[in-house]
């Protein structure tokens, strides 16, 4: 009997309508088009204007893109899983009712928080419950609303994020395809670095928070820079050296699109070709739970089934990791 792994069968993205371009933050912060251009690739980034709508609008929009075209009856999905640093409220599960809103009546549902590095730990997870031989379809949803927690007089990082949302849906697969290893990583030395200070158990919200600004997303940007740069390469090197992937075997490089000088420096020391690594930062700017699956959305067409797929992603913690799958299935 084949060995049963888990592959993605199925993907879906949505982004909002609002385009924040870098002149019209020009209008808002000391900043312009050239200096954010050249330091992280970002030209635009989109935004949910909406303020009756959080994570989950996002998210149920990605699920019904993806089901809407894979066809995939919601009924049959046994776990939704919503990788997000951005729930809609403390407490109440935001996957819970994103599973309810798109008709997943079957399933069960949480969230998984680990930065930047959301939606790949949650690969790791949804392979492990489709590999398990428990669940069949298992549906793995990465999206935030950076928006919400940005302070927009902060040009270190309203420059930096946007709003969206990808799906992805794993099932069996006894072809040796899907998920084929992984490196995932993390250390608390990052805690500091990279954090919202106030609204957790340990700093309750407060007047005083509030007026302090500590709701609002504050990063130490040249040390998040040198531990991504560093880590984000070193795991994507090993996996291959640990699966004895040559340049020429990786089809494609899934990149987190933080910053582009991250993502070039990763596809340097894996000694890739630019055409394999893929970008949509100037587009999106960073998504962080959204950013792998939507360029797996937005570049589908170019997957070929048995194309080796390398992810790589940093995040908050510090969290960081690397995954290798190999692509299932050829776009209709």
């Amino acid at each position: 009997m084949s060995k049963l792994t888990a592959a993605i069968t199925a993907v879906g993205g949505y982004v909002p309508d609002f385009v924040l371009s870098n002149k019209v933050l020009e209008t808002m912060v000391d900043t312009n088009d050239e200096w954010i251009t050249t330091r992280t690739g970002i030209k635009e980034r989109r935004i949910l204007k909406d303020k009756d709508k959080g994570t989950s609008f996002l998210a149920i929009k990605a699920a019904e893109d993806l089901i809407q075209k894979s066809g995939v009856n919601p009924a049959e999905i046994d776990m939704v899983l919503l990788a997000t640093t951005t729930p809609d409220m403390p407490v109440a599960a935001t996957a819970v009712y994103v599973a309810t809103q798109i008709g997943a009546v079957n399933a069960f549902a949480y969230d998984l928080q680990a930065a930047c590095s959301s939606f790949l730990y949650g690969m790791s997870t949804a392979a492990a419950y489709v590999q398990s031989g428990r669940y069949k379809k298992v549906l793995l949803i990465g999206a935030d609303k950076m928006s919400s927690i940005i302070d927009y007089t902060d040009r270190a990082t309203c420059i930096i994020f946007g709003d969206g949302a990808g799906a992805a849906l794993f099932e069996p697969n006894e072809e040796g395809l899907g998920l084929q290893d992984e490196i995932l990583r993390s250390d608390g030395i990052g805690r500091e670095f990279l954090k919202i200070e106030a609204g957790g158990s340990l700093l309750p919200p407060s007047h005083e928070t509030i007026d302090n600004g500590q709701h609002y997303v504050h990063q130490d940007g040249k040390t998040v820079f040198k531990y991504a740069v560093s880590n984000m390469a070193d795991v994507s090197e090993r996996i291959m050296q640990r699966n004895d992937l040559g340049h020429d075997d990786v089809n494609w490089l899934i990149a987190h699109q933080a910053n582009r000088r991250i993502i070039d420096a990763t596809a340097s020391r894996m000694n890739l070709d630019e055409s394999k690594v893929l970008i949509n930062i100037e587009k999106y700017g960073n998504t962080t739970s959204a950013t792998l699956p939507l360029l797996l959305n937005d570049f589908e067409h170019l997957f070929k089934k048995g194309d080796n797929l390398i992810f790589a992603s940093f995040g908050g913690g510090f969290t960081w990791g690397s995954i290798y799958l190999k692509w299932a299935y050829d776009k209709k």
